[in-house]
């Protein structure tokens, strides 16, 4: 008789590209970025950061109801953008806006969801950084934990936190994928917080990735604080996907710089020099920076020019998108039937009623 022992006292290893210093790792396998691609992920990691600054600081300010940022993990989804193509279909969790700002929604259209305004794609209905978009193939945001992932049926790429992976929809997921031979990458964020709850309160098995093996599935642990490390191993997984038709599993490996979301305050929970390391020596954007102005694509030139004009276009937005009239009320009832039924027709006219009889309970901007 003979019992499976429950670790073999090995840790599977981290696949990294890049040193803290910016500089490649000797013998190290990865795909080549052409300077027009590294200078995008750069940017656009900035773009990302800075974003995520000021509108945290709108949402402090009262200006908007709530706000989630994707600090010290940007390498994360802008790396994995850039591997990915534009028809690539996206399951995002809520630290995923770097994808689509990848590719090609703007700071405007970021602050008319944070907004809620008319010119919001969802007609102010989701809560803020709760983003999506057909166009972009970017599957709507959803607050309830690894409920995106049953839904990858197709070749596309869904993410999840260490938090979800808890859920039973992630151990389904990846149960189905893997019988059905379904071609998904799915991709993991472990920033060892799922909230307040550490990682070493979740679970004793060697992270997430040894959980792929379990249901059959190709896996690999990745670095998501090189950008160059998880651009490559996402343009594999991708391809492994497509190629073999077959699911495959991606964890990267990062660490949760801001709380986790404005509802939060992490120092209740974690020491400030803990969070104060990560922001200021394990900082993806410092580390990718470092490799792109080694290779003579990036100047300080530049960086001044790209985060002041970054400054203004985000004031600009947060601004107008404040001043824009919210969506009228009739959204409220919009796009589910094509001919409303009686009984929501009657609520929208009851709803209507209540607020001339009681407009001092409810919003003065919304259009009746």
């Amino acid at each position: 008789m003979r019992f499976l022992s429950e670790s073999n006292g090995m840790r599977i290893p981290c696949y990294s590209v890049l040193d803290g210093n910016g500089e490649i790792i000797v013998g190290s396998d990865y795909e080549q970025l052409s300077e027009e691609i590294a200078v995008k992920m750069y940017t656009s990691m900035v773009t990302l950061q800075m974003m995520d600054t000021m509108f945290y600081e709108a949402q402090r300010q009262g200006r908007i109801s709530f706000y989630m940022t994707s600090t010290g993990e940007e390498a994360i989804s802008i790396a994995a953008a850039a591997a990915l193509t534009a028809d690539d279909i996206i399951l995002p969790q809520y630290r995923e806006p770097g994808i689509l700002l990848w590719r090609g929604f703007t700071i405007e259209e970021f602050a008319s969801q944070c907004f809620g305004n008319k010119d919001d794609c969802g007609k102010g209905r989701q809560m803020p950084n709760h983003y999506g978009s057909k166009k972009l193939n970017f599957v709507t945001i959803s607050s309830p934990i690894a409920t995106q992932l049953p839904q990858a049926d197709a070749c596309v790429v869904t993410y999840t936190g260490d938090g979800g992976t808890s859920e039973g929809d992630f151990h389904a997921a990846l149960n189905f994928a893997a019988v059905t031979e379904a071609p998904v990458v799915f991709i993991c964020r472990n920033n060892g917080w799922a909230i307040s709850t550490n990682i070493s309160e979740q679970f004793r098995s060697d992270g997430i990735v040894v959980r792929g093996r379990a249901y059959g599935i190709r896996s690999i642990r990745v670095d998501g604080n090189d950008a160059l490390a998880v651009y490559s191993a996402i343009h594999t997984a991708r391809e492994m996907a497509i190629t073999e038709q077959r699911p495959v599993l991606v964890e990267a490996l990062s660490y949760r710089v801001g709380h986790h979301s404005t509802s939060d305050d992490s120092t209740k929970y974690r020491s400030v020099d803990e969070i104060e390391y990560w922001k200021k020596v394990r900082d993806p954007v410092n580390r990718f920076r470092k490799w792109v102005e080694r290779n003579g694509w990036w100047s300080e030139e530049e960086e001044s020019e790209l985060r002041s004009s970054m400054k203004k276009q985000l004031l600009q937005a947060i601004q107008v998108a404040e001043e824009t009239e919210k969506p009228p009320l009739k959204e409220l009832f919009s796009d589910v039937y094509d001919v409303p039924p009686p009984n929501l027709r009657e609520q929208e006219k009851q709803l209507r009623e209540t607020i001339i009889r009681y407009p001092r309970d409810y919003p003065s901007d919304v259009p009746l």
